[in-house]
């Protein structure tokens, strides 16, 4: 496997730089520091500010062609690099090996999509002539960057989440300040680095690690015109409130439910369920923690649930065979095997997994679990799931609007008026059919209601929000 540097800079409008090495960042399966990296001071962030500012003209007036180049070798870097950025993850997220190269590859992805996005950045010839007195006026509009923009993305896709914020950007031609995760700061760094080999302008982008009391400038400093914030519902709405006049784009956590109804094909559904509770140790935000499962199925499908839960192997991410990997630490771990026990005690039935072992939580299942209990109605962000019967549909899309979280919803069934039922009804961001709601690609539109947040990701439309509508209105007689 490749071997990590013991040192990694910060990006400070465009350079590389080394002021300290302040930032450990551990191993998460052996609890090992693997390397650190610089730490930004508010110095130096407001520096990266400072210099973003000083490029937003020359970002703007960037030709179509030049942003897609940059973008277009970003893609062929992360190619050469595959193996090191996977293998970055595992070490720094503890994601198991083969999650790992798939978020590269959904790195590839975003940017690709995003080279390709940054031609069609259009607009619209209107006709004004609407009354009377508008005869001869006519109208066109078009799309100018917002100028610069903070991002802070989270630590379980280190490298996609923040290439959801830093690829849009470049298409559109916003500066920007990042601050990555300061678990899991590696694979935006790389990215970093990447950029550095580029013609952007000087100040075009800055990548810093930073502690959460010193990058307070992320959020409220004024000369900054967006912010996009990857992360918990909680410091999500804190940060909004926080940030002044600028524009604010939340993609917070979530509750996902997944439906099972009683002529869903049990055969398809049982892996993809499996695989959207379970992937990545749970730590999604639009993992399966819900699943509702139609009383006529309801026995054969939980019985199905525990078998191939049982089956999955909990342990060292760099090991192909393994499934499930540590959680990012070990607070968190002992965070959800608290929820664990709490809805036992209440009466829950654990039908398999529970245990803990450090950062370790194996695959849990639970039914008959109090609807107050938090492991129904918090986001557990770990390797577990809720078993629901229901009798009626309807009833089963009620629960799943009960929760304070909208992000995505999964239904497997063959009736397509229930497929169009739901997607009138169900409060969320998105609908997969004969799916779960774990599943995502990265040119949809993506993003939540109600405490799951704010705008759309999806790499159009984290565009149209990196950018503002600019008229112009002609009078022609």
């Amino acid at each position: 496997m490749p071997k990590l540097k013991d040192t990694y800079p910060l990006y400070l409008n465009n350079k590389a730089q080394q002021p300290n090495t302040d930032l450990a960042v551990t191993d998460k399966y052996s609890g090992e520091i693997a390397f650190r990296t610089a730490l930004a001071t508010p110095e130096i962030i407001d520096a990266a500010i400072a210099g973003a500012v000083r490029a937003t003209e020359p970002m703007a007036r960037l030709a179509s062609f030049e942003r897609k180049a940059v973008l277009e070798h970003c893609v062929a870097r992360f190619e050469e690099r595959a193996e090191e950025l996977a293998y970055s993850l595992c070490v720094e997220a503890g994601k198991p090996i083969g999650d790992a190269e798939g978020e590269v590859d959904r790195l590839i992805d975003t940017f690709r999509i995003a080279a390709e996005e940054s031609v069609r950045l259009g607009g619209e010839v209107m006709p004004l002539d609407i009354s009377p007195r508008a005869a001869g006026y006519q109208s066109i509009w078009k799309r100018v960057p917002v100028g610069p923009c903070s991002f802070i993305s989270p630590f379980n896709f280190p490298l996609n989440l923040a290439a959801h914020k830093i690829a849009p950007a470049i298409a559109v031609g916003c500066p920007f300040v990042l601050k990555p995760a300061s678990k899991t700061p590696l694979g935006a760094l790389i990215i970093g680095e990447v950029l550095a080999e580029t013609d952007l302008p000087e100040g075009a982008f800055s990548i810093l690690p930073a502690s959460r009391d010193g990058a307070d400038l992320f959020t409220t400093d004024e000369r900054l015109k967006l912010l996009s914030f990857t992360g918990s519902d909680t410091v999500g709405w804190a940060l909004k409130a926080r940030a002044g006049k600028k524009k604010v784009v939340l993609e917070l956590g979530g509750n996902a439910a997944v439906i099972v109804d009683e002529d869903a094909d049990l055969d398809d559904a049982i892996e993809r369920v499996i695989k959207g509770t379970y992937y990545q140790s749970g730590q999604s935000c639009i993992s399966v923690q819900r699943i509702l499962i139609h009383a006529a199925v309801y026995d054969r499908f939980r019985d199905m649930l525990v078998e191939r839960a049982q089956s999955l192997v909990v342990g060292d991410p760099k090991q192909r065979d393994t499934f499930i990997g540590p959680m990012i630490d070990e607070g968190e771990a002992e965070r959800l095997k608290g929820w664990i026990d709490e809805a036992v005690a209440n009466g829950a039935t654990l039908l398999c997994g529970g245990g803990r072992d450090g950062q370790m939580i194996e695959a849990t299942l639970l039914e008959d679990v109090d609807t107050a209990a938090k492991i129904v109605n918090e986001e557990a962000f770990g390797p577990v799931a809720v078993l629901m019967k229901f009798d009626d549909f309807d009833a089963a899309l009620e629960e799943v609007n009960r929760s304070e979280f909208g992000l995505q919803a999964g239904i497997f069934t063959r009736d397509l008026f229930k497929v169009l039922d739901a997607w009138d009804r169900v409060e969320c961001g998105g609908i997969c059919i004969n799916e779960v709601p774990s599943f995502r690609v990265d040119n949809m539109p993506y993003g939540g209601v109600k405490n799951s947040g704010l705008g759309r990701e999806g790499v159009r439309f984290a565009m149209e929000d990196m950018t503002e509508i600019r008229n112009l209105v002609i009078r022609r007689t």
